[in-house]
């Protein structure tokens, strides 16, 4: 189960807590597609407890589109820098 929290206050931020899995992602897509054009889209990861690898590539394409991965876990971004780096 994924919970989704919204606050805005000169940027977006997404409090996600719980689970990202494949089933997610879309809700995820959408949401921020959304969001005005030129806002800054922040993911608070700090409440996340496990995700897949499509959630990986999701949030490793997140940074790449300059969606800010806040408080992200140690092993989510070590399986990010790994997918990065094709290890």
């Amino acid at each position: 189960m994924l919970r989704i929290r919204r606050t805005a206050n000169g940027q977006v931020v997404y409090t996600l807590s719980g689970r990202i899995d494949r089933e997610h992602i879309t809700e995820l897509e959408t949401l921020i597609r959304a969001e005005a054009n030129g806002c800054r889209i922040v993911l608070d990861l700090k409440d996340v407890t496990l995700v897949d690898q499509d959630a990986v590539t999701f949030l490793e394409g997140c940074e790449v589109n300059s969606i800010t991965l806040k408080n992200c876990p140690a092993y989510i971004r070590e399986w990010i820098t790994q997918q990065r780096s094709g290890s």
